[in-house]
């Protein structure tokens, strides 16, 4: 069995993997509608498609269907409300072309979008992993990558899956020093979902790595031009929704005052300055005193993971990511549970988790992964009966 196993292609090993990986989760969702209650947002017993494209999967919908308003809608305040302009026009727009060429209803292609875009960022994650560990620890990195706790988001209608096979094929072309091409995957991935200008970031961070070790590891002029191109349109792009938004609304501030249309529900109505969600969403949860801790706790332990050992196995392009999403949702996102789905993209510290190689500890991850997996799915999809609810 194990001899077959090793002769099959890497691609039909990650099939195998990716595919049984589904059948789970999929299991999970069947089992959370059993568990649901008339109470939850999806009714009692919803089917799979129902679960599938709820939540995020309605407004990709809604956008497919109608498009984005030119007028913001108000709520009985007078304040902007939620709305389609906190949701980006790729994925829901390849998803309405497919259905359209292949008369498939939209739910049924959104799923198969995000399915396909799930296994194409598992194939580019193994390359990507294969860059620093070796076969054992990029296969089970990849293992662990198709059970993740998040890991149901490549059968939902939401755009994770599509922006992560974006993002791998990315940083896939930075590790590789392919710069040229991220000029054509940049605008694509802005577009997509929120989190281009952490990239940009990224961009100038290892431009300046290139800089300080160029003696030992030259640095051609035509990559220094291309870096910057990169690092430039990431920035542009990264922008250029809330310049689209202001412009056919006729309001500059319509996409800012959409986000905070879903925060508004927690502390109400306040203007964004940076960094400061995090300390308010700490007093929201915990209290005062109590939240400032918890913040502290987790902008320090988060720093401090850059630096285990097993995490520098990584590298420093893929730890500089990893650095510049974190401070980029420290710097703008407000913390509440979605916060676990918008730390999907920090999937390249699987990598360093995948390093041990032994056999209870590997068990031991698998088996906390399936359990986390099956916690998120119960509580945002059977439970969803409270504001702290939202996946």
């Amino acid at each position: 069995m194990l001899r077959r196993w090793v002769r099959l292609p890497v691609w039909g090993r990650i099939g195998i993997v990716y595919v049984l990986s589904r059948l789970v989760t999929t299991a999970m969702f069947a089992f959370a509608s059993l568990l649901s209650a008339p109470d939850s947002r999806f009714g009692a017993f919803p089917s799979l498609g129902t679960l599938a494209a709820g939540w995020d999967g309605q407004w990709y919908w809604w956008i497919a269907t109608y498009g984005y308003p030119s007028q913001l809608p108000l709520d009985s305040a007078g304040r902007v409300a939620e709305n389609a302009w906190a949701f980006m026009p790729v994925y829901p727009g390849v998803v309405k072309g497919l259905s359209v060429v292949t008369f498939l209803p939209w739910p049924v292609m959104a799923v198969l979008v995000s399915l396909g875009c799930g296994f194409g960022s598992a194939l580019l994650f193994h390359r990507l992993m294969r860059t620093r560990l070796d076969a054992g620890q990029s296969m089970f990195a990849v293992v662990l990558f198709c059970i993740a706790p998040l890991s149901a988001v490549f059968q939902l209608a939401y755009a994770e899956s599509m922006f992560l096979l974006l993002l791998t094929l990315a940083l896939l072309l930075l590790v590789t020093r392919r710069y040229g091409w991220l000029l054509a995957v940049i605008p694509v991935m802005a577009f997509t979902r929120p989190g281009v200008l952490a990239f940009a970031l990224l961009l100038g961070l290892h431009l300046v790595v290139r800089v300080v070790t160029r003696r030992r590891d030259p640095l051609a002029r035509r990559d220094v031009l291309l870096i910057l191109v990169g690092g430039a349109l990431a920035a542009v792009a990264g922008f250029a929704w809330m310049v689209i938004a202001g412009l056919v609304t006729g309001r500059p501030e319509a996409y800012l005052q959409t986000e905070l249309a879903w925060r508004a529900a927690f502390i109400g109505e306040q203007p964004l300055v940076p960094f400061s969600a995090w300390i308010q969403g700490g007093q929201f949860w915990f209290g005062d005193g109590p939240g400032l801790v918890v913040v502290l706790a987790v902008f320090v332990g988060s720093a401090l993971l850059l630096f285990v050992p097993a995490v520098r196995r990584l590298g420093v392009d893929l730890r500089l990511w990893v650095a510049s999403y974190l401070l980029y949702l420290f710097a703008v996102f407000f913390p509440q549970t979605s916060v676990f789905r918008l730390l999907v993209p920090v999937f390249p510290f699987l990598g360093a988790v995948a390093v041990p190689r032994n056999r209870w500890y590997r068990g031991g991850v698998v088996v906390l992964s399936l359990a986390l997996q099956w916690c998120w799915i119960f509580v945002m999809y059977g439970l969803a009966n409270a504001y702290w609810t939202i996946p």
